[in-house]
């Protein structure tokens, strides 16, 4: 597994404490290939030891008859063997579904869900995709909670995963 990440220090932006907030920007590149199938995505933060914090999103086939989409929810290997087997689908406010290949900005905010009980600290957005007839890949995008300054980041997928930005406001 390949990753490259750039971590930058923006300027000070004063704002009310708890009001921050933290915007992904997920690029599915558009693949040439015989068989195409949207890539199932999960994003979620992790701490520096890769210890499982909590899931921000996971975008699946949601809508199959029967629920058939949840059984490649597995496909995603580290999602999977870190949250994903635990939990009951859908979950309120975290899953969705798949994305077509181009930008997608998702956002989340400090006052609810995940980044509300984040506790202060070094963290990695973690960002995995799995495409059927196709592969996997795996980002890991490194930021501090709370942020004091504007922080951004990037990292470039090489398959499944495209550019990877980040962008946390205080």
């Amino acid at each position: 597994m390949h990753l490259k990440y750039t971590l930058l220090a923006g300027a000070v932006i004063s704002a009310p404490v708890g009001a921050a907030e933290l915007k992904l920007g997920v690029e599915i590149p558009k693949l040439t290939v015989a068989e195409y199938h949207r890539p199932y995505v999960a994003i979620w933060i992790e701490s520096p030891e890769q210890k499982f914090v909590d899931n921000l999103a996971v975008w699946y086939d949601v809508k199959m008859r029967n629920k058939e989409g949840e059984k490649w929810l597995k496909d995603m290997r580290q999602w999977w063997r870190k949250s994903g087997r635990e939990l009951s689908f859908p979950i309120d406010g975290v899953t969705s579904a798949t994305r077509a290949p181009g930008e997608h900005q998702i956002g989340f905010s400090s006052t609810g869900g995940a980044l509300a009980k984040l506790a202060p600290g070094s963290y990695q957005l973690v960002i995995e995709a799995a495409r059927e007839v196709g592969g996997r890949e795996l980002l890991r995008v490194p930021f501090s909670w709370p942020a004091s300054a504007a922080q951004t980041a990037q990292a470039q997928g090489e398959h499944e995963l495209g550019r990877i930005s980040l962008s946390i406001t205080p």
